[in-house]
């Protein structure tokens, strides 16, 4: 449910937007543009013959206000549902994934570390911790039979791998149980192999055999059929190293020491009662995250364990904060996010870009960009190079303000077996996805 090397937006600010950032056409990123530019640039023979297979939104479908909005297809018996994995080339074997097995952990880490997400360039790849992808893996009620690899027959060596993990997506006013399909990783000596559809067929199978029919993924790729496309935005923590290792480049005009000066921040918090998250939060955090997030028309349905899981601290994977009224100790405000390092490719002096990603922000008495603007003093304050931001929720209103600067990715949000009539605003998505 996802595609092959599809990078997630790209890891890099793209520095000739950054002059440019108060003057970005949203026109252009409309989804009824970015598939006509998609189409207008594609022969018939190279379009996506796999995903005109499977129930998604067709690109021929856009704009045509008479289908249903819900599922696409019914959902079948149990007992109709293929019981046989799917056959892969005669050398490869399925193999399922334990990440509580520190080998298998391992295999996994090293995999996506040489073979991931890397931007256009080649500087960069995604290098998910090992504690970071078992936080990511093994949510309330996950599935392991979802935690797919492919082996070499006589090597044993993993050479792909693809997850699911199951959630609960509110669409409107509908809670739709689903798959969230991430990591689909293939060797990139193998990457002719067409291992990456029947891969997805495959994953698709076992969701499907827990009675699940949705599923939810992005890609950095246009497939069929986006319903928003999101924009990374970066705000430099440390401007020097990022310019050294090419994620970055001096503006026009622009010293060294005027850059650094640019995006120096203060030394703390300035928001009284801003402090770490705990386990006693969690309550309140939850009831302030779920009346936030009601407003989207996709976000999650988190409930307490989904909030201990994905919100709790954890050193390295997420940072979450809030702020307690000193006066009436209401929990009133809450930000958070998560820890991705990209590896410097062929830097001798850098070796891993350490970044922030926005992950759930909820402002209800601090003004948001006051609660954002501690969350990169804190971020700064633990070493963090960057801080990234896709342009979801409420988050355009503080991009430009703290000087964040457009990257050069998109990154597309997809739901399989489930129509949304007309693409969403960026702002009408409540829905973040690692």
């Amino acid at each position: 449910m996802t595609d092959n090397n599809s990078p997630p937006g790209s890891p890099k600010v793209n520095p000739d937007h950054i002059s440019e950032a108060n003057s970005l056409a949203k026109d252009d990123s409309s989804l009824e543009n970015i598939v006509r530019r998609f189409q207008d640039s594609m022969s018939l023979g190279k379009r996506h013959k796999f995903w005109e297979t499977q129930p998604v939104g067709q690109f021929k479908d856009v704009g045509d206000t008479s289908l249903p909005e819900g599922p696409i297809e019914l959902p079948t018996l149990l007992s109709e549902v293929k019981q046989e994995p799917y056959n892969l080339p005669s050398q490869y074997e399925w193999t399922t994934c334990d990440m509580d097995s520190e080998e298998t952990c391992n295999e996994v880490y090293n995999l996506l570390k040489n073979n991931y997400v890397e931007d256009d360039e080649n500087m960069f790849r995604f290098n998910y911790s090992k504690e970071f992808l078992r936080w990511a893996l093994r949510p309330p009620g996950y599935y392991k039979s979802w935690h797919i690899g492919v082996r070499a027959k006589t090597s044993k060596k993993l050479v792909a791998f693809i997850t699911g993990v199951p959630a609960r997506i509110r669409v409107r006013d509908e809670v739709v149980k689903m798959a969230e399909i991430n990591f689909l990783c293939v060797h990139k000596k193998l990457r002719t192999k067409r291992l990456a559809p029947v891969m997805i067929k495959e994953v698709t199978r076992r969701v499907h055999l827990e009675n699940i029919w949705q599923a939810a993924y992005t890609a950095g790729v246009v497939l069929p059929t986006p319903i928003t496309t999101c924009q990374y935005w970066h705000r430099s923590l440390n401007p020097k190293k990022l310019i050294d290792v090419g994620f970055s480049r001096l503006g026009p005009r622009m010293t060294m020491s005027r850059t650094i000066k640019l995006y120096k921040l203060l030394d703390q918090p300035v928001t009284p009662g801003f402090r770490k998250m705990e386990l006693r939060d969690v309550p309140a955090v939850t009831r302030l995250l779920r009346q936030y997030l009601s407003q989207f028309v996709v976000s999650p349905d988190f409930d307490e364990n989904d909030v201990e899981h994905w919100l709790l601290p954890t050193e390295d994977v997420v940072d979450s904060y809030l702020v307690e009224s000193p006066k009436t100790h209401d929990i009133t405000d809450f930000c958070s996010f998560y820890t991705l390092p990209s590896s410097i490719l062929g830097n001798q002096n850098y070796s891993i870009l350490k970044a922030a990603y926005s992950y759930y922000n909820v402002s209800s008495k601090t003004p948001l960009l006051q609660l954002m603007n501690d969350a990169l003093i804190v971020a700064k304050k633990k070493d963090f190079d960057v801080f990234n931001a896709l342009d979801v929720m409420h988050n355009d209103s503080f991009l430009k303000e703290l000087k964040f600067g457009p990257g050069d990715g998109q990154l597309h949000y997809y739901l399989y077996n489930y129509r949304i009539r007309n693409a969403l605003r960026t702002s009408e998505l409540g829905l973040v996805l690692l």
